[in-house]
Order: structure tokens, then C-alpha cells, then sequence
């Protein structure tokens, strides 16, 4: 068989528009080389992670759970460059700059490609620029012309410019919200590109619907309806419509403030009758569904969330404090549901036990780690980037562990009474066991969790008894009304709701 060339790119995180955070390069990690190929199963032969949740139906027909994948004999894998992070801020431009620049040059230099592999997740944001991706995207087509093959995998949650959808010749998404397909979405975009060179067949046809609808993922989660049902029908028009080789469903991303933010629809294939008619039709089908559209949980404030909390029998009682969320852009470091908790003496006192994770704070940690473990240290936590009420909240504690996590780098769990705070010097979501086990925590046996996230990722949904989703301020608040979007284009629901709109097709 003939040997393919396919090279490796991207830059990979969602940015909100709307935190002060500022990410940064030592946020990323940039990848290169062999480093580089070894993240990607399909390349290494392995597992693809949390398979076992993944339905038939979304990972598409003739899939392989781990081992040699026969679409991949033949195929030489180039690396070129891919940074990844936690969802932050807008990318600070020069750090955004220097790795578009090393790219764009780099393509050229590793000899004769068949294809890129464009690994992006689609609602990244640069000072100064409405769509970075497209500018992306806009310099690699420059460096390496209008002939090559671009196939991209997405975000579900990421944006759909004109510039991307025009420059790529193939763009898919994941099609779960937790996002448990994602590395079967990557497997899946990255064999489409392959099949399709293999096929000789040039450029595939592409449609593309936008839809004024812009929603959280907290209301278009996949476990609940209408997002299911919309998937699913992508899914199924994708997998078994002949003439189609793939289809996806943006959400879009609501916690940035450009005109590219909407929801997208887009389908790849031969038949460009029956890719705009399938387009089309899914598309109405989501702009009738508009209001059906709720959060995945029940919703409160803050303060009456934890009354409820406090107040219930069921263990361990969840609270999701979704206006700071680091998993969105949140800076990880408002003090909101911290001072709350504080205030209440059945948790102080220690009748009440209680996880906040957790406030990112590195001179809180430096402090901490001076004093040591079993120390009682006064400390001002959190505040620093994001300075909304109630700013840095002052308390005494004792300092109950010190770890060296891989992912949050030096942390520190501060305790007083029956609330255990963990405070990191890296901006970090705990969504998995093992990382509440490193620092000695049990969130099974502890009365209320409190997590800066939204939706529950599928570890702490697994074990929640009860759970309420706050409505707390922050860079990610769920009231997209007050955040106050100025540029997205209008109309917009939720910002505004005609009573019918016109959807029509893009080709190129």
C-alpha cells in the first residue's frame, strides 16, 4: 500500500471572553515529535479512553476499541506542533502568535503531505482577533496553498466561522455532552480524512447551516432532551445516508462575545442535495426545539442551595458553583460559594462536612507549604484575578495536607471545622476520584461537594445522591443576560426570540 503522509496540528482550548484570566504558555501542553503521536490511540494502538460509555450509535459503525486499526496501514503520521489547556481566558497574543508562526513554518519543511490533521477545539480567542481559529487556519492555507487536504476535529462547543468552514475540507465534532466521545471523535475525524484521500476522490462537498441559537452546555447536555434527540438524528444521517461520510451539531460556545458564537450545523459527502437537505431539516428541527432547551439540573442561588443542602439527608449533596468553572473559562479563584459556606456554623462547627473544590491561589499554598503540615496558618484566599464580592476571604486554618499534584502542581487542603478547601497553584477542575484521593479525600463520604463546574462529569454523576446546579457569578455565569454580549449577531435566542427565522445553506 501505497505510504500517506498526514501531518499532526493545532492549538486546543476554550477561551471565555468574559474572565479576566489571561492563559497563558505555561497553561499549555505543547507537544512535539514522538510526544506528540503518543498522544493519539489510533496512533499508538491503545485503549481509546471511556469507550465503555460511548453508544454504538455515536461512535459510529466499524469502530475498534483498541489494537491495530486497519485504516491506519500505510499511513505515516507527521508531528508538527499541538498545545492543549484547561479552558481559560483569551491566549495571551505573543504565546498565540509564536506557536501559529512555528506551525505555519514548520508545515512546509517535513516534505510532501497527503493531508492535515487539524486538532482544534474551536472557541479559542486572542486579543484583538473575532475568530482565531480562522486566522489559524488562514496562515497555514497560505503556507501550504489551496490543494491540500484539511480535516479538523472539534468541541462540540466550539464555533464555525466562515473562514474555518471554508478553509477545511472536512470538520467533525463530538456528539456527548459530558464529553465522553472525545477521543472516538478524534479517532473518527482522523479515519474520515484518511478513507477520503485514500478514495482519490478530491475535495468532498460540505454544507453548512447556522442556527441563531446560542445556549450553555449546562442546557444542551446529551442526557437530556432535546440535545439527545438532535445528536442522535446526526448521528443517523451521518452513519446511514448515503452519499454522507460525516455530519455534526455545534452548540457553539456562550461565554465569548463574538460574531462567530451561534450554533452550526454541517455535513460532509458526495451528494450535495441530500447533505443540504439533511442539514436543513436537523437544523429547523433545532430552532423548533428552542425552548425545550432546560438545565440539567435543578437551579438556585448559592445561598439557598446550600440551605437545601445543609437541610438534606441525601450524601453526598452536590453544588455546582457554574459561574467559575475552570472546565469553561472560569478563573478559578471567585470566592462566592467559599465566604458562604464560611458563614454557616454547622460546618465550621463540624456537624457538617464539606468539600470546596476548589480556589486557585499560589500565594495561599506558598503560605501553607512554609508552614507545613498540621500548621494553623491565617490566610487570604482567592480574589486575586477575578475581584468581584466578596474578593479575598480571610480565615484561620489548619494546613491537613500538602501533595505534589501532577495536574495542579503544589496543593494544599485547608481545614477548619468540617470544610476542607483545596487550593491549588494551577487552575483545576476535580472531576475524577483519583484526584480528591491524592489529597486524602473522600467526596463519597463527605456531606456537600461543592465543585466549581457544571454539568457533573461522569464520576461525580455516578456518585451524587443530590445535586444542584448555582447560578454564581464568574467569566462562565449561566445568566448569559447579565454577562452583556455586544457583538454576537442578532437576533439570538435566548437574547431574543422571533417567531420564525430563515435558515439557509453555505457550500464554500
Amino acid at each position: 500500500m501505497t505510504t500517506m503522509r498526514i501531518a499532526i496540528c493545532g492549538i486546543h482550548i476554550e477561551s471565555s471572553t468574559f474572565t479576566p484570566y489571561l492563559s497563558v504558555e505555561s497553561d499549555f501542553t505543547v507537544r512535539r515529535g514522538e510526544e506528540l503521536l503518543k498522544r493519539y490511540p489510533f496512533i499508538t494502538e491503545s485503549d481509546i479512553p471511556l469507550m465503555d460509555r460511548v453508544p454504538q450509535h455515536l461512535a459510529g459503525d466499524d469502530w475498534q476499541v483498541t489494537g491495530h486499526r486497519p485504516w491506519t496501514e500505510g499511513v505515516e503520521w507527521v508531528p508538527v506542533l499541538h498545545a492543549s489547556a484547561l479552558p481559560g481566558g483569551p491566549i495571551d497574543a505573543d504565546v498565540f502568535a509564536m506557536w501559529r508562526r512555528e506551525i505555519c513554518e514548520r508545515l512546509p519543511e517535513v516534505g510532501p503531505l497527503d493531508a492535515i490533521f487539524f486538532d482544534i477545539h474551536g472557541a479559542m480567542s486572542v486579543p484583538g482577533l473575532d475568530d482565531a481559529e480562522g486566522y489559524l487556519i488562514k496562515g497555514i492555507r497560505l503556507a501550504m496553498g489551496d490543494d491540500i487536504l484539511i480535516g479538523a476535529c472539534m468541541d462540540l462547543h466550539g464555533n464555525v466561522s466562515h473562514d474555518l468552514f471554508t478553509m477545511a475540507d472536512m470538520l467533525t465534532c463530538y456528539r456527548m455532552a459530558p464529553h465522553e466521545d472525545a477521543w472516538v471523535t478524534r479517532e473518527r475525524a482522523a479515519r474520515t480524512l484518511v478513507e477520503w484521500v485514500r478514495s482519490g476522490k478530491g475535495r468532498p462537498k460540505k454544507s453548512l447551516v447556522h442556527v441563531p441559537i446560542l445556549l450553555p452546555g449546562e442546557k444542551t447536555s446529551t442526557r437530556m432532551q432535546p440535545a439527545a434527540r438532535l445528536y442522535d438524528a446526526v448521528a443517523e444521517f451521518a452513519d446511514h445516508t448515503p452519499g454522507v461520510i460525516d455530519a455534526s451539531f455545534w452548540i457553539g460556545f456562550a461565554w465569548a462575545d463574538q460574531p462567530r458564537c451561534s450554533a452550526a450545523f454541517a455535513a460532509y459527502g458526495d451528494d450535495q442535495d441530500v447533505l443540504d437537505a439533511g442539514m436543513l431539516r436537523i437544523a429547523q428541527q433545532a430552532w423548533d426545539a428552542r425552548h425545550e432547551f432546560e438545565f440539567v439540573a435543578p437551579v438556585d442561588s448559592f445561598e439557598s442551595a446550600l440551605d437545601k443542602a445543609i437541610a438534606s439527608d441525601k450524601r453526598p449533596f452536590f453544588i455546582s458553583d457554574s459561574g467559575d468553572n475552570p472546565g469553561a473559562g472560569g478563573a478559578n479563584d471567585v470566592t462566592v460559594a467559599l465566604a458562604e459556606v464560611l458563614s454557616r456554623p454547622e460546618v465550621t462547627g463540624d456537624k457538617v462536612s464539606v468539600i470546596v473544590a476548589s480556589i486557585f491561589d499560589p500565594e495561599t499554598v506558598r503560605i501553607a507549604a512554609e508552614a507545613g503540615i498540621g500548621a494553623e496558618v491565617a490566610v487570604s484566599v482567592g480574589g486575586k484575578i477575578d475581584t468581584r464580592d466578596p474578593g479575598p476571604v480571610q480565615f484561620t486554618a489548619l494546613v491537613e495536607n500538602l501533595v505534589d499534584d501532577p495536574a495542579g502542581l503544589l496543593t494544599a487542603v485547608l481545614r477548619l471545622g468540617g470544610l476542607r478547601v483545596i487550593v491549588t497553584t494551577r487552575r483545576n477542575q476535580y472531576t475524577m476520584r483519583e484526584q480528591f484521593t491524592r489529597l486524602g479525600l473522600d467526596p463519597e463520604k463527605t456531606d456537600i461537594v461543592i465543585v466549581k463546574i457544571g454539568y457533573l462529569e461522569p464520576y461525580l454523576h455516578d456518585i451524587h445522591a443530590d445535586w444542584i446546579l448555582a447560578l454564581t457569578p464568574g467569566g462562565v455565569d449561566q445568566d448569559l443576560i447579565r454577562l452583556g454580549h455586544s457583538h454576537i449577531n442578532r437576533p439570538m435566542f435566548p437574547f431574543d426570540d422571533p417567531d420564525d427565522v430563515e435558515l439557509s445553506v453555505i457550500r464554500s
